[in-house]
């Protein structure tokens, strides 16, 4: 079969659970090769996500490997069956990938908790707010580029109108509630939208006050996407250049953590909610 051109997250991810089963039966590339009557070229570039796998060939490598876990098997049999041509690759050459990954990790999302300390999270963003946010890119996008960004930013909006929408825990910094992008109108409009989402029955924000302190990896915003199982969990974290995905057990146990103790010091939703509404107030005034 001919090696994909462009690997997303998501099958990169495949690839290196299936390398995860072979290294954890203890196979090296020869053994697991002469066990699946198998080349070790086509096992190496299905490991990598180069090559495309079937969810028969899926289970039966994890008999050959001997994984006793079977809801594990059968995530992995589901990923490798997916047939989905997601809305997100109608940006496919126009976006860069990071936006299109993380599009298609929320899609299949068993859950999602983020945290953000600077900017309102994507998902629950106003049009003029997202707007204003990227007018602030530098170099400054392109009008028509710019359209696509916002295009691309409503949409991954739809994912709460979903009936099977993941549950969503979002903790937002008070900074990223003080901060004013385009205008006090504006501002005021992105706070309201945040009130009438918080009624939403799959989607929980909860405020981290100023008084609350300092919280692990205070300085980043992250997205954790919890899978099916958990060890399909993902993380998104941002940076200066775009996005970082994590998915080492150790850095999901740390995220975990830091996530569970920043969610300790936040307020509760009914507080959070009246936080809002002090601060929306405040610009009023």
């Amino acid at each position: 079969m001919p090696p994909r051109k462009l690997l997303t997250v998501r099958q990169r991810r495949l690839g290196s659970e299936l390398r995860r089963l072979r290294e954890h039966a203890g196979l090296t590339l020869a053994q697991a090769a002469a066990r699946l009557g198998a080349d070790r070229t086509t096992i190496s570039n299905t490991e990598s996500g180069r090559f495309g796998v079937s969810s028969q060939r899926v289970r039966a490598w994890a008999d050959h490997y001997k994984c006793p876990e079977t809801a594990y098997v059968d995530a992995l049999a589901a990923m490798a069956g997916e047939r989905v041509r997601g809305w997100w690759e109608h940006y496919r050459g126009e976006l860069v990938n990071d936006a299109l990954d993380l599009a298609e990790l929320e899609y299949h999302a068993a859950g999602i908790r983020s945290v953000q300390v600077m900017y309102m999270p994507g998902l629950l963003q106003t049009e003029d707010y997202a707007r204003s946010v990227f007018a602030e890119t530098v170099p400054p996008p392109s009008p028509t580029r710019q359209r696509r960004l916002l295009s691309h930013r409503l949409q991954r909006r739809d994912l709460l109108d979903r009936r099977d929408s993941p549950a969503c825990t979002f903790l937002i910094h008070e900074a990223a509630l003080r901060m004013t992008y385009g205008s006090p109108v504006v501002a005021r409009g992105q706070l309201a939208h945040l009130l009438r989402e918080s009624e939403r029955a799959n989607v929980t924000i909860r405020v981290i006050p100023f008084a609350a302190g300092g919280f692990p990896f205070a300085s980043s915003s992250a997205h954790y996407v919890y899978g099916i199982v958990p060890q399909l969990d993902t993380v998104q974290v941002d940076t200066a250049t775009g996005s970082a995905f994590l998915d080492a057990e150790t850095s999901l146990s740390n995220w975990r953590a830091a996530l569970d103790r920043t969610e300790e010091r936040s307020l509760d939703p009914e507080s959070s909610r009246d936080f809002i509404r002090g601060i929306a107030q405040s610009m009023e005034a």
